[in-house]
């Protein structure tokens, strides 16, 4: 049986069990889940791509679904993972990517993408086109978002009948937030209603009937809503559970299916697990995990500042932030301060969109000029300790090392920590 049919088989049971879906693209997020896998004994670790990352055009990686499949499998394979343990999703599959487009062009290529992506391997597909196109009504109409989710689904069937292997498996809804968190302050968020999260399976389950795709229906393993989770540049607003009680239960009257959270980034491990036992039982997370990674980089940059002689210093945070300042595309749209107000947001907003700079060359230089300079002369274990104490700790229970990978690698594993805990079999009985 499919690993995700089976989990949510699992939790229909009664279990509260879930998995963590890591929705990032950066190597050494990857290889510290990985690595974080192998010591947790995990059965199954599902990476996921979306549709601006990964398309047939490269999307903002410069990668197509086939080299995101190799790219994740040979850092797996380096680091000895069994590749057969690896679920790999597709996120916001539609034309997002191309909503300049009038609708018929940009879901023609939103087909080829989803091919490319049941041809490459991946096996969880969420169907999202709630992407308003040129010329569309706004908002889309849930009928119209529906039609060409089903549309989209014909497609990705027709190119499993191709590729062969296991059957995909879909996530429909379109109540999602933001890619990347709020990119304005957070102001009454609403939760899905029990009542509008009905409907939205309804109408895709019969317009899958229509259309002569009851046997994937019967793979729609879950729905997006808003169970009331979120985060902006500087606040995260956190999961009550009291709040949700009502949309909770509502997927528990709807045979085989739980619910997908998004944004989960930054929440308690507490709020972690509640989401879990109330079936949100698929936690992504993407920016959280690219967050750790930048405070461990800003962590061991300043203990090269502290340690390592002026004249040999990578100077990797301010080479990166007169980067982000000599090419702002990536954040100028997001962030709007001055002064003191900017420098913050570009280096610890919660949207991270710093991590879209870690690719650039030079930046990529001095990241490797400061790992050289740690490893050929170790800072000292309480230097290691006042910046970055996850990892202090893990060295000393012998699961990190001194080398500043492993170091950096610990850090984003502490947070991975907190899924693993919360993804966890707890009896719902």
């Amino acid at each position: 049986m499919h690993a995700l049919l089976d989990l949510v088989a699992r939790h229909r049971q009664g279990h509260a069990t879930g998995v963590t879906s890591i929705c990032s693209a950066h190597p050494l997020v990857i290889e510290a889940s990985l690595r974080h896998a192998q010591r947790t004994g995990q059965d199954l670790l599902l990476f996921e791509a979306t549709c601006n990352q990964v398309n047939q055009d490269g999307g903002y990686t410069g990668m197509r679904p086939a080299d995101f499949v190799a790219f994740v499998h040979g850092i797996a394979q380096r680091v000895g993972f069994d590749t057969s343990r690896i679920a790999l999703g597709g996120d916001h599959l539609g034309p997002n990517p191309w909503t300049d487009l009038d609708a018929g062009a940009a879901m023609d290529k939103a087909e080829v993408m989803v091919a490319a992506y049941i041809a490459a391997g991946f096996r969880k597909i969420h169907l999202d086109c709630s992407m308003a196109c040129s010329g569309d009504p706004e908002p889309l109409p849930e009928a119209e978002i529906v039609r060409r989710a089903v549309r989209l689904c014909r497609a990705a069937e027709a190119a499993w009948a191709v590729a062969g292997g296991e059957a995909p498996v879909y996530v429909i809804g379109t109540e999602v937030p933001v890619p990347g968190g709020a990119t304005e302050a957070i102001e009454g968020l609403a939760l899905t209603t029990p009542d509008a999260a009905l409907a939205t399976i309804q109408a895709h389950r019969d317009a899958f009937a229509g259309a002569g795709l009851e046997d994937a229906w019967q793979r729609v393993v879950a729905s997006v809503v808003q169970p009331g989770v979120e985060f902006d540049h500087h606040d995260v607003i956190d999961y009550d559970s009291s709040k949700a009680h009502a949309l909770s239960e509502a997927v528990t009257t709807v045979p085989g299916m739980v619910f997908e959270a998004h944004s989960t980034d930054y929440q308690t491990r507490d709020a972690l697990g509640a989401l879990v036992r109330d079936h949100f039982a698929i936690l992504k997370v993407g920016p959280g995990l690219t967050f750790a990674l930048r405070e461990a980089l800003w962590a061991l940059d300043a203990i090269e500042r502290e340690w390592i002689a002026e004249g040999q210093r990578a100077g990797l945070r301010e080479v990166t932030l007169q980067r982000m300042q000599d090419a702002p595309g990536y954040w100028q749209r997001y962030y709007h301060g001055e002064g003191r107000a900017l420098a913050t947001d570009l280096q610890y907003s919660l949207s991270d969109r710093i991590r879209y700079y870690w690719p650039d060359a030079r930046i990529e230089q001095a990241r490797a000029q400061l790992f050289d300079n740690l490893r050929a002369d170790p800072p000292p274990l309480p230097l290691i300790g006042q910046y970055l104490p996850h990892a202090l700790h893990a060295v000393r229970n012998g699961t990190a090392s001194l080398d500043p990978q492993s170091l950096a690698m610990a850090h984003i594993s502490a947070v991975l920590d907190d899924y693993h805990h919360a993804c966890q079999d707890h009896d719902l009985s």
